[in-house]
């Protein structure tokens, strides 16, 4: 744990303290950023307060009363419930407003890891005004140097490569007659993000054909996979990171067309989506220009006011983007004012993804999908290539 890099973002958030919280080892967060062990025995409720200046207290239950030894600071127990109440209505000294793991209204349940009641406990017996955490955690769970910014570009330029491997894949099997599925380039990625020594977690890469990617999340597999054909819609979601431990997640999808003439709708459909993302990295761009802070719900609101102006507001049915980070979806903030209200800052040293999609059941959808960096220095990256034209095939 770094304390003084924790009083500090204190400090500069403008509050009076951080209180971490745990209860049956459900909040990772806390452990992470505290760097302790989150398999050890906990089965009595702890709690550890950070002030942004002065020494830390310890306060945990007289039956696990070396829950926090690792950790600096004053250690206080208690073991009866009064006893806590009490511990809790002197914990904070003069403070008024301290950070915890919480959102109001679960705008971000990314970082709400307290319950109701345990806010209730705190505000009652400590008598200060909880605030989110949510801008604290980003600098310590999405921040990542100058070394992890390498390991993205890095990952992308492989991931890139591995996706224009699978649409000539495609090409070529659909000119020869050759029966390829879906599912078979779902495992060739997987198999070529092996062959390159990147990681691709758990998940099976998203590639769609016709109707299959109007559900955003579509899975391939040998059940539900449909064969390569003419005249057919493609879309292509991979991701992917180096396997070293601090290494950072490409995440990209490409669109394309089997054939020589798409349908009007999907070239019209795919041009809407190309100025809505576009619309995001300009206002994201001109914010860290004009060193303007920026939160991830306005990039979302650029982004799909230029599809809901187009008419197709109702065919966009999730957030713009996602933090990118040692996890494909990272605990930094995400681009998002529609499933979310994601009012956490967009921070140097942080990548997240600008993505939006249309989906039209049971007929095709278009998705782009980009790569944002801001760089450990605050300066505005597109990693990787922007697709500004359907792919097509053969």
């Amino acid at each position: 744990m770094d304390l003084t890099a924790i009083q500090n973002a204190v400090a500069e958030a403008g509050l009076d303290g951080w209180l971490f919280y745990d209860f049956h080892n459900r909040d990772v967060i806390s452990y992470r950023i505290l760097g302790m062990d989150p398999e050890k025995m906990t089965t009595r409720r702890w709690f550890y307060y950070v002030p942004a200046e002065g020494e830390p207290i310890r306060l945990c239950h007289g039956v696990e009363s070396s829950r926090l030894d690792e950790l600096p600071g004053e250690k206080r127990i208690y073991v009866r419930w009064e006893e806590l109440h009490a511990e809790l209505s002197r914990l904070f000294g003069s403070a008024k407003r301290v950070a915890m793991q919480y959102s109001p209204q679960c705008d971000i349940p990314y970082v709400s890891m307290v319950d109701a009641g345990t806010v209730e406990l705190i505000r009652t017996h400590g008598g200060v005004e909880i605030v989110s955490s949510g801008n604290l955690v980003s600098r310590f769970e999405a921040v990542f140097d100058e070394a992890g910014a390498d390991s993205h570009r890095r990952a992308m330029a492989i991931v890139l490569g591995v996706k224009d491997e699978a649409f000539a894949r495609i090409g070529a099997a659909v000119q020869a007659g050759e029966s390829l599925t879906e599912y078979d380039i779902a495992r060739f990625i997987l198999d070529r993000f092996e062959a390159e020594g990147l990681d691709a977690g758990t998940d099976v890469p998203i590639v769609g054909i016709g109707g299959h990617p109007a559900d955003p999340h579509f899975e391939p597999t040998p059940d539900n996979a449909r064969e390569f054909a003419m005249d057919q819609t493609i879309l292509i979601d991979l991701w992917a990171r180096e396997k070293p431990a601090g290494s950072i997640y490409a995440d990209v999808t490409w669109c394309g067309y089997i054939g020589q003439n798409p349908p009007e709708e999907y070239l019209k459909v795919w041009d809407i989506v190309c100025r809505a993302r576009d619309a995001g990295i300009a206002l994201v761009t001109e914010r860290f220009t004009a060193d303007d802070p920026v939160e991830g719900w306005e990039i979302d609101d650029a982004v799909r006011q230029v599809i809901v102006e187009a008419g197709y507001g109702d065919y966009f049915i999730h957030r713009t983007g996602h933090s990118i980070g040692e996890e494909v979806h990272g605990n930094g903030a995400n681009i998002d004012n529609f499933e979310t209200r994601d009012r956490r800052r967009i921070l140097p040293g942080t990548a997240f993804s600008i993505e939006p999609g249309l989906y039209f059941e049971d007929r095709m959808a278009v998705r782009t999908e980009i790569d944002v960096l801001v760089t450990p220095a605050g300066q505005i990256e597109i990693v990787g290539d922007i697709q500004k034209d359907l792919i097509m095939l053969p």
